[in-house]
């Protein structure tokens, strides 16, 4: 079961409880009076509410492999997510008085039945994907660091379906990797193929340079295993692309798919409407925020900064200022930095401070989603260190984007840039029109929970 399909389970799991959450209210608060007239009257209103808790839940991360198998966090977020979902169903059921429905009471015993029926239902979706699911045996030919990281990921997500039986490289000395066998001979590959029941083959090692490789994977063939490039493997499972292992021709291939002008197009027209609303609906607030900003410290509101768009064509762009003035020496923000204001602090928290990006976005300069607009000179300087920093700049930046609801901190460091090139690049290449709004809502539930920078 790939993992598109398990979340697919979990949706269906989850609009099931909710259905049967709603049956098993009007009977208890019913009893012997629940009949066909009765459901019929719940059944569109709440059907209504039930699509309000279903987003909820996926701006609260619940849809998230990971997350669904660690319970702390888990708890935590449900709670907090049924707790929002009840308050903006009575607050519906209210402010609709023409819908005969009492909402404290039977949405008090809905919350109440529902949370026991989503906790079970999870509780035996976990339980299944440990015992129940089999897993898919993996072996890797070959070895290099984003081989090393792979098997790290599959270690530490069990739940994704994934167990790596052996590797097979030359290169490597030491008689295991993680307590992973590790063998030198590619002849034995077949055999191995056959013992370990291998379903799918990681080839990390280049086959165009090697005949005996080329032969050895072809003979293979009969046993009917699936062969996946390291660089697609590993994009998938982590949504990074691996920049080591990839070279002009993986440009040429995955970025020249001729003219997205239909999803430019419609991308375009969301960004206008999104920017515009954002701006109608904050534009009052703007002089509140540019007085508090201005009291707190000595300097201007808005501040100003030269930043490279697509194509490297370079433009203005706007933002709330949340530094102080006085003894900035306009170097990258770190961790905790004393410059940022105790205003300035909330504002970066809740991200009021990207809200006169609005501007850039209804000028054309950006885009609600896309990597993060860099100064020109620091492209510059990364441009020498990280191969392919430039080519970020194909696309239009982005307000939010995949970098940022990453879950991962990164500081201005080579190593952390070039984990941030990574999400960007897998955002370039994959963007479409779902993918951006999975990001918009992700960037939701990024700073309703304080996270994020």
């Amino acid at each position: 079961m790939n993992n598109n399909l398990k979340k697919f389970s979990l949706l269906i799991g989850d609009v099931a409880m909710l259905y049967l959450a709603l049956y098993f209210t009007l009977l208890i608060r019913y009893s012997a009076q629940i009949n066909q007239e009765l459901w019929q009257g719940h059944f569109a209103p709440f059907s209504l509410v039930f699509v309000v808790w279903i987003l909820i839940f996926y701006i609260s991360d619940l849809y998230n492999l990971s997350l669904a198998v660690s319970n702390s966090r888990f708890f935590q977020l449900t709670g907090r997510s049924l707790a929002i979902a009840a308050l903006l169903s009575i607050a519906f059921f209210y402010l609709n008085p023409n819908i005969n429905i009492a909402p404290k009471t039977n949405m008090l015993i809905f919350v109440v039945v529902f949370a026991v029926l989503f906790f079970l239902w999870r509780q035996f979706f976990n339980w299944s994907l440990k015992s129940y699911l089999p897993k898919n045996n993996i072996a890797i030919i070959g070895f290099n660091n984003q081989a090393m990281e792979l098997i790290s990921e599959l270690k530490q997500k069990p739940h994704l379906g994934y167990r790596v039986s052996f590797v097979i490289s030359r290169d490597f000395d030491q008689n295991n990797i993680d307590h992973i066998p590790v063998f030198s001979k590619i002849s034995d590959l077949k055999n191995l193929i056959k013992a370990k029941a291998i379903n799918t083959v990681i080839i990390a090692s280049d086959p165009h340079k090697s005949d005996e490789l080329r032969n050895i994977l072809f003979g293979c063939l009969e046993l009917k295993v699936n062969y996946i490039n390291l660089p697609n493997f590993y994009e998938d499972i982590t949504g990074k692309i691996p920049i080591e292992v990839i070279n002009q021709m993986w440009f040429l291939e995955n970025l020249s798919r001729g003219s997205r002008s239909g999803f430019d197009f419609i991308k375009r027209i969301y960004d206008i409407v999104l920017a515009l609303a954002v701006f109608i609906i904050t534009l009052p607030f703007w002089p509140i925020i540019a007085l508090i900003i201005k009291m707190e410290s000595s300097g201007p509101a808005f501040f100003i900064s030269r930043r490279a768009g697509k194509n490297y064509k370079n433009f203005k762009l706007i933002k709330f200022r949340t530094m102080r003035e006085e003894g900035n020496d306009r170097s990258l923000t770190k961790v905790d930095d004393n410059r940022v204001t105790k205003f300035g602090k909330l504002m970066r928290t809740t991200r009021i401070d990207e809200v006169p990006q609005m501007i850039n976005v209804i000028k054309g300069e950006m885009s609600f989603v896309g990597p993060r607009p860099e100064r020109p000179e620091l492209i510059e300087e990364l441009q020498k260190q990280i191969p392919f920093y430039n080519e970020r700049t194909l696309v239009k930046p982005g307000v939010t984007g995949w970098d940022q609801i990453s879950g991962e901190y990164h500081s201005p460091t080579r190593e952390d840039t070039l984990k941030k090139l990574q999400y960007d690049l897998f955002y370039i290449k994959n963007r479409s029109i779902y993918l951006d709004l999975s990001i918009i809502l992700k960037t939701i539930a990024t700073i309703l929970s304080q996270g994020g920078r």
